[in-house]
């Protein structure tokens, strides 16, 4: 079941609609063209996780696209509402939580907004525990390119994800599970729908690591939890630059996102990533204690 709510200023609760009914019209612009914004947060143990973080994150996706969004309090009511909805008719131990702004119908001036509530997929979570193969892709870009072109609106997290489900399609053709995203220039980005992390130890030092913002990337909001309670452990931080050689010198390596959280990776290209299983666990409570 998928609980599906407008944001409708004809109703201050949002508007409940029927998911499996033709909901959204044809000549909107984020079916037309992509022309929107998104973030999915998960939903566990009664708590949407993060969502101060997805709310901000979402300010700035839209602020680059120059798109006009609903405030955050009517996101809030909107979330309450589907949560509501979705827990009366099929709780399930994860879900996500999907937040969805277009620019709307071209000449309205008005933009569309919605919040979905649909059980987690079951492959998220047996890859947060299992691991997943990993290939390097070329993103066709340097790592310069956001300073240098503004208008390709790197770093927000808008409805045009065609180029990431093709490198996962792509991926998945080779026989690997997901992508990192190299710069043509040599410096490792991110994967598809993930963050890449990294860790080390020196005898009692710890050490994450994390692509730099500057190459354009989204940030995490993840891998700045992760990142603050790190802190709070006494962990060194770092922000790249980061090559593959990096990577595959890791003593840990993860991809993080919202909804599959900490996922290990177990190999790049065929080779073997080592795995610390301390410094795994340790991240592993850090994540679990996310609110």
């Amino acid at each position: 079941m998928t609980a599906l709510v407008f944001l409708d200023s004809d109703f201050p609760a949002g508007r409940i609609a029927d998911a499996a009914t033709a909901q959204l019209s044809v000549l909107d612009q984020g079916v037309t063209r992509g022309d929107g914004i998104f973030e999915s947060a998960l939903y566990s143990r009664g708590v949407v996780r993060k969502l101060d973080a997805h709310l901000a994150r979402m300010r700035v996706s839209a602020s680059t696209c120059d798109l006009l969004i609903p405030h955050e309090e009517d996101w809030r009511t909107a979330i309450k509402t589907a949560v509501a909805a979705y827990d009366a008719e099929s709780p399930s131990e994860e879900a996500v939580v999907k937040l969805v702004a277009t620019r709307g119908t071209e000449g309205t001036g008005h933009g569309t907004s919605w919040v979905m509530v649909s059980p987690a997929p079951e492959l998220g979570r047996k890859q947060r525990e299992s691991g997943v193969s990993v290939i390097f892709l070329d993103r066709g870009y340097d790592s310069r390119v956001a300073e240098r072109a503004p208008w390709l609106l790197m770093g927000a997290k808008t409805l045009s994800y065609a180029v990431n489900m093709a490198a996962l399609r792509h991926a998945r053709k080779l026989g690997a599970d997901d992508v990192i995203f190299v710069s043509s220039d040599g410096i490792v980005l991110e994967g598809p729908t993930s963050t890449v992390l990294m860790a080390h130890r020196d005898g009692d030092t710890k050490r994450l690591i994390t692509p730099t913002l500057e190459t354009g990337i989204l940030p995490g909001t993840t891998q700045g939890a992760i990142f603050a309670a790190a802190r709070e452990a006494g962990w060194e931080l770092g922000y790249g630059p980061l090559t593959p050689q990096d990577l595959l010198a890791a003593e840990g390596l993860w991809l993080v996102s919202s909804v599959r959280l900490l996922t290990p990776v177990n190999s790049i290209d065929g080779t073997a990533i080592a795995r610390d299983a301390g410094l795994h666990a340790e991240l592993t409570a850090m994540v679990d204690a996310i609110a």
